[in-house]
């Protein structure tokens, strides 16, 4: 595997985020039978792992996307949340499940939680692919999760600095010279 210039060395490569999205999927799979499920997509990290992540799961289902961020340029949430992009459909009486790339303070998802909450959905579940807990400022119940990860600013699979790297087919850990 060839690392990107700016890359300092690859945390989870192709084959660890293949066996995290089939896993998450088939409990999915499992949890939602039956059900009116929502995948609600918060771009623009998720879309790799929303596409991989749809396609496994068995079910029919439904995907919509929100834009909110906490970061900008930054390697660090902001601590303020900014929306650019609702929902384009009624969430009442569905089951949603959010699906996210990676839960790192929990602001963004605690305020992203709340406003879907107050749409009264009939459920509203959270998956994200990482969990960095020693980031956490803010506890989010992660319903479905693929692993946790050290404090480390990731990058790849979706994940990004200053709109660059998403393209990588692993997730990788940002040479600090490229900061």
């Amino acid at each position: 595997m060839i690392m990107m210039k700016g890359v300092q060395k690859i945390l989870i490569d192709e084959k660890q985020i293949d066996a995290d999205v089939e896993r998450l999927a088939a409990q999915i799979n499992l949890d939602y039978e039956g059900k009116d499920l929502l995948l609600v997509g918060l771009l623009k990290g998720s879309f790799v792992f929303l596409s991989d992540l749809m396609k496994k799961i068995t079910l029919p289902c439904s995907v919509d996307f929100m834009v909110v961020s906490s970061y900008g340029a930054a390697t660090v949430s902001s601590g303020k949340v900014n929306m650019k992009k609702d929902l384009s459909e009624d969430i009442r009486g569905k089951d949603v499940l959010i699906v996210e790339d990676i839960i790192d303070s929990g602001i963004t998802l605690n305020a992203v939680m709340d406003i879907l909450k107050g749409r009264e959905p009939a459920s509203l579940k959270l998956c994200s692919l990482l969990s960095k807990p020693s980031r956490r400022v803010q506890e989010v119940q992660i319903d479905y999760l693929g692993r946790e990860i050290p404090d480390e600013f990731v990058i790849g699979y979706g994940l990004d600095y200053n709109e660059k790297y998403r393209n990588l087919p692993y997730i990788g850990i940002i040479d600090p010279d490229y900061i």
